[in-house]
């Protein structure tokens, strides 16, 4: 089989039978792409469905040693795996050379987060004079106030919103649809921009419904938001290494810390597993030590 045949049907079938976002997509591309381009040095030759584990144990070794990260390392091989679990479905092979890979060894890192005082001051340091002022402050809002995915905010539709209701209809991994609420904070921040703002803004045909535009009267992009985030965080004074997802980190963190269900946030932040949730209850430890109290039979006894 060709290796352009056979990776072209690959992203045919994580777009269309795998419902993938494109970022995703995009990402398994790029590590597929990565491995075709070490195969057509190493070994010209080979064709896709002639790659044996031997193969594939060398390109592991090439991006150890070119520096790749544990969990760069992990999320190629997960690719490469998915790549070849797709040519067995499709008959083109009949063994799977990446089946016996194992995965290097992730250390778990528990994710910045940023605590209540400096979430005010990020929101503090946008200067509402400024022609996109009104749009920043929303941005965070929501980021922080909904606990969105940055391609979530970005792709965010004015015919999901619900203020008067307090809910959001977000469209999220997988094109899964789940229902946020949003609070009463966020949702002034949103009505003002919306009204007073984005309504006198140049809008490209194509564009109407989206919430967040940039000057051209477009989408947003994902660097887009990383920026403005960087750059408040910076008029704030803050030196964490802060991105949008640590405002939603900072979100299922803080729900944690004030009590709410683990099912609850699991459901506002689309997560598929309960397990994906539960870091943020590493992060409280006021929320181990109540478990304790509350459940251990030794505590019980005292």
């Amino acid at each position: 089989m060709k290796w352009t045949n056979g990776i072209k049907g690959f992203m045919s079938y994580m777009r269309l039978e795998r419902a993938l976002s494109k970022n995703s997509i995009e990402a398994y591309k790029r590590d597929v792409l990565r491995f075709h381009a070490f195969m057509t040095v190493t070994w010209p030759d080979v064709a896709l469905d002639e790659v044996r584990q031997q193969h594939l144990v060398a390109f592991i070794h090439h991006i150890h040693s070119a520096g790749l990260n544990a969990s760069s390392q992990s999320r190629m091989i997960s690719g490469i795996r998915s790549l070849f679990k797709y040519l067995i479905l499709e008959g083109a092979i009949k063994e799977d050379p990446s089946e016996l890979l194992e995965l290097p060894r992730l250390g778990k890192r528990l994710p910045i987060t940023l605590d209540v005082e400096e979430i005010e001051a990020i929101i503090n340091a946008v200067d509402l004079s400024q022609t996109q002022g009104h749009r920043n402050k929303a941005i965070i809002e929501v980021l922080y106030g909904c606990g969105l995915r940055v391609s979530e905010l970005t792709d965010l539709k004015i015919s999901n919103l619900s203020l008067e209701q307090g809910v959001i209809r977000v469209v999220g991994k997988g094109d899964k649809e789940r229902l946020v609420p949003i609070g009463k904070v966020t949702v002034r921040h949103l009505k003002t921009f919306i009204s007073d703002v984005r309504s006198k803004h140049k809008i490209i045909k194509g564009y109407e419904d989206h919430v967040f535009l940039n000057q051209q009267g477009k989408s947003l992009s994902r660097v887009m938001v990383f920026n403005i985030i960087k750059d408040h965080c910076a008029k704030a004074g803050i030196k964490k290494n802060v991105s949008p997802h640590t405002l939603r980190h900072s979100f299922a963190t803080h729900l944690v810390e004030g009590g709410a269900d683990l099912r609850a946030i699991q459901e506002m932040l689309g997560h598929e597993s309960i397990t994906t949730t539960e870091i943020y209850t590493h992060l409280d430890r006021s929320y181990l030590q109540e478990t304790i109290r509350s459940y251990h039979p030794l505590e019980k006894k005292r």
